[in-house]
């Protein structure tokens, strides 16, 4: 039985509107400023965002629920929104200080984000000049901060950090022009030697581990005593999920009045289609299943105030890689059977198509690389650092 989600029965009353938006938002390349208003009135930005600045501090199963049904009205949105909320609880691990710059004097500020580590940096007293032309930033034309990442040299290493930076201090490069996801408005960064104070940076490493300067901030959470990246990377799940869902329906819809142009056999009768049909269901539905499982333990872990063992982490990871690879097959494997008519840009189908082959692109959910590391874990190999 599903649990009470009020999130959830607000956000599904304004989807139709988010829906209809869907091929404006990939002509913007953005998510549309509407989209974003109608998210920000039913709070969905405020899923992870610390009850002392009003926020909610929904459990992660909550918060993916809302996230796929989003993706099925419009992926692109859910890609950028759901990033916006996820770096709150990324926040929620800096100092006090750094909180307050960000929610203080506006709660429902948000932050983008481009964590691969190629800033540039010079020390300065009290902090940094960070320097970067940082890329694939999500949702970055509605955002008030960005976390930035970089290596920092630490005595005889380099360690892996976080800079938190306000929009003031970049540009925004509109160069976003990709065949799938078109209107996450994934853009890059330009960041000309900003200052960045020693409290707006953290140690990724912290944040994994329960060490970062925020860390017991607020003893009476569920969802803040648990790594940063997991909750970072699961909406790419709950996109995937999401989409595959809304094309079974799709499917359906499209197939159950199709005639054959040349012979003007009804598709929906046959036993291809209706074969098709059945195995990609049960395929999502297994996905749904194995993802819900997975994200159940997150909120356990989190309401126990326990972290996660390096072979729970492993799992948590590839489980959601391994969903989507699921959600991908079923996908591919109604559209190849869909019709000619919906290769048109003004079919729901072919978008659907597109961008649920983008929800395995991303580094976290690349399953090439997540059968590496449980490979490496279930053999009782140290994990490799070539694999993020």
């Amino acid at each position: 039985m599903k649990k009470h989600n009020p999130l959830l029965q607000d956000l599904k009353a304004i989807l139709p509107a988010i829906a209809a938006n869907a091929e404006h938002t990939e002509q913007l390349r953005k998510v549309p400023q509407e989209n974003i208003d109608l998210l920000k009135q039913v709070g969905l930005h405020r899923a992870f965002l610390p009850k002392a600045y009003g926020g909610l501090e929904i459990s992660l199963p909550e918060f993916t629920d809302c996230i796929a049904a989003l993706a099925g009205a419009c992926c692109s949105t859910a890609w950028a929104f759901s990033l916006l909320c996820t770096h709150n609880h990324q926040l929620a691990m800096f100092p006090k200080e750094t909180q307050d710059e960000v929610w203080k004097d506006n709660p429902d500020a948000t932050a983008c984000s481009s964590i691969a580590p190629f800033g540039q940096y010079e020390e300065a007293e009290g902090g940094i000049r960070f320097t970067g032309d940082m890329r694939w930033s999500s949702g970055s034309d509605h955002a008030e901060w960005a976390i930035v990442g970089f290596n920092r040299q630490v005595g005889e290493q380099k360690v892996y950090c976080f800079a938190v930076i306000p929009a003031s201090d970049y540009q925004i490069e509109d160069d976003w022009h990709a065949m799938a996801m078109k209107g996450s408005g994934t853009k890059t960064l330009q960041i000309r030697n900003a200052f960045v104070p020693e409290h707006r940076i953290q140690v990724a490493k912290d944040m994994m581990e329960g060490r970062s300067a925020g860390f017991g901030l607020y003893p009476d959470s569920k969802i803040y005593f648990t790594p940063y990246r997991p909750y970072f990377a699961s909406g790419f799940a709950a996109m995937s999920l999401g989409v595959a869902e809304r094309m079974l329906e799709v499917f359906r819809e499209v197939t159950r009045n199709r005639v054959r142009a040349y012979t003007g056999a009804r598709v929906g009768a046959a036993t291809p289609a209706l074969m098709r049909l059945a195995e990609s269901t049960h395929q999502v539905k297994a996905a749904r299943a194995f993802l819900e499982a997975t994200w159940e333990e997150h909120r356990e872990h989190g309401e126990q105030h326990q972290y996660p063992s390096r072979e729970t982490l492993a799992y948590w990871r590839t489980n959601q890689a391994y969903a989507v690879k699921m959600c991908i097959q079923a996908v591919d494997r109604l559209f190849e059977a869909i019709g000619g008519n919906n290769w048109f840009n003004d079919k729901e189908a072919q978008r659907l198509f597109r961008d649920v082959h983008m929800t395995g692109a991303h580094a976290y959910t690349d399953y090439d690389v997540c059968a590496q590391i449980l490979g490496r874990e279930l053999m009782g190999l140290e994990p490799d650092p070539s694999l993020l």
